[in-house]
């Protein structure tokens, strides 16, 4: 308990007794006999929380009865705890100061410490059920996190063992990744502002695919500015995903609630973002052989048709079926005369036999030479309507270029499928550019 008694620096003389103080003197005075009342704890509640131009914070502090305007600057302000909010008891530490401009006295404050952590955990449970509410812990809302980002943005403290083995995790895996930090506070008040304009910053900056929020674990106090909604919103509205890493800790901060991903370390967090590059160039050198195997086996398939085809067109040809036609014909001949030849030799002596073998003679020349005729004719409009008549005439056959097929209408192809046009002389392979059914 401080007492403030009034103490003169020098006796008054008479005559000098009734001369007044200047208010300048005065408050210089009231300063001086302040002045000892450093390092104080105050414990009270927050009211009145106001940020200034300048980073500094004004606020008052109040119990049942009472109540002393309190200030933070903004150099104070990055290094204590954690930022106080209307309405929560903290304890002070600080000093008590006259402002001589202003006449008023102050609570000078430069570190904050939580009195009730029950109460705290108790507004951190109504903030955990509120973004339950909405759907901010929902898996279905998670972001996707990219097989193989471009780039990694780090969000963490740029001193200490969390950068360090985020990088050597990440280039262990894939030494060409690219890594861009972005320095954050993990601590303090200033904490949850500096998270959040980081993450935004990440976003509109966009030289990354993914974000790594970290830090080295913590006590509740300390984690306590990834526990804020400033932070949990800053999160819900990344537009990339957000992994978290956030350190060994039995309680599971906001962040990792809203997070696309969790991690314990920074290491499983580098390993959760990264590939490691030689199981890639493992898996692209099988999937290429499976591929040249494919390939070979597709080939195959493909040379068998055109062979087959080939066969069919062969035999299907105007010289194949006149060559056909002719071998019947001369067979049937070959029958004829050695039934002639029979008859005439058991019948020799006659002469009516000798007759009607030259009438039957006569005949069979006759037919051969009807048969020749027709047989030419016949040939002559095989050839004209065979495919390679109809080909020189001008006219095309369009197969399709993968199966052999041919197209006998529009609707047998679609558009940049590739095909086989066969010409009266060679053939074209092109590509279908409009369907018109």
């Amino acid at each position: 308990m401080f007492r403030v008694r009034p103490k003169l620096d020098r006796v008054l003389k008479p005559d000098e007794a009734q001369r007044p103080y200047t208010v300048t003197e005065l408050a210089n005075e009231i300063r001086r006999e302040l002045r000892p009342l450093t390092a104080l704890l105050l414990k009270g509640e927050v009211s009145g929380m106001k940020q200034g131009t300048k980073g500094h914070y004004s606020f008052v502090i109040r119990d049942g009865q009472s109540l002393i305007n309190a200030f933070i600057y903004a150099d104070d302000v990055r290094r204590v705890t954690t930022l106080p909010e209307d309405g929560q008891v903290f304890i002070f530490r600080g000093r008590v100061d006259y402002w001589t401009q202003y006449g008023t006295i102050r609570f000078i404050v430069d570190q904050v410490e939580f009195d009730d952590v029950g109460k705290l955990r108790a507004r951190l449970e109504e903030l955990k059920r509120r973004l339950e509410a909405e759907g901010a812990f929902a898996a279905e809302r998670k972001r996707r996190i990219p097989f193989l980002p471009g780039a990694v943005a780090i969000l963490t403290s740029p001193t200490g063992a969390v950068i360090h083995d985020l990088q050597e995790t990440i280039w262990d895996r894939f030494p060409n990744m690219g890594i861009v930090v972005y320095p954050i506070q993990v601590q303090g008040a200033a904490a949850p502002m500096s998270v959040a304009r980081s993450l935004r910053r990440c976003n509109q900056e966009r030289l990354a695919d993914v974000i790594v929020l970290a830090r080295g674990g913590g006590s509740f106090e300390e984690m306590y500015a990834f526990n804020t909604e400033l932070v949990a919103r800053a999160i819900l509205d990344s537009q990339l995903p957000v992994v978290t890493a956030l350190g060994h800790t039995s309680d599971r901060t906001v962040a990792d609630l809203v997070g696309d991903a969790e991690c314990r370390t920074p290491t499983e967090a580098g390993a959760r973002v990264v590939p490691k590059k030689a199981d890639l160039l493992m898996r692209l050198a099988e999937r290429e052989k499976r591929l040249e195997r494919e390939i070979k086996v597709r080939v195959a398939r493909y040379l068998d048709r055109l062979e087959r085809s080939a066969r069919d067109l062969q035999r299907l040809s105007p010289g194949a079926q006149v060559a056909r036609r002719e071998e019947a014909l001369r067979e049937r001949r070959r029958r004829v005369e050695s039934a002639a030849a029979g008859r005439l030799t058991r019948s020799a002596g006659a002469l009516a036999s000798r007759r009607a073998d030259a009438r039957l003679e006569r005949a069979l020349a006759e037919r051969f030479a009807g048969a020749t005729r027709a047989l030419a004719h016949r040939q002559e409009r095989i050839v004209a309507l065979s495919p390679a008549g109809v080909l020189a005439r001008g006219y095309s056959i369009t197969q399709d270029a993968e199966t052999g097929a041919v197209l006998r209408s529009a609707q047998g192809t679609t558009r940049d499928r590739r095909i086989s046009i066969r010409l009266g002389e060679g053939r074209l392979g092109a590509r279908v550019d409009e369907v018109e059914p």
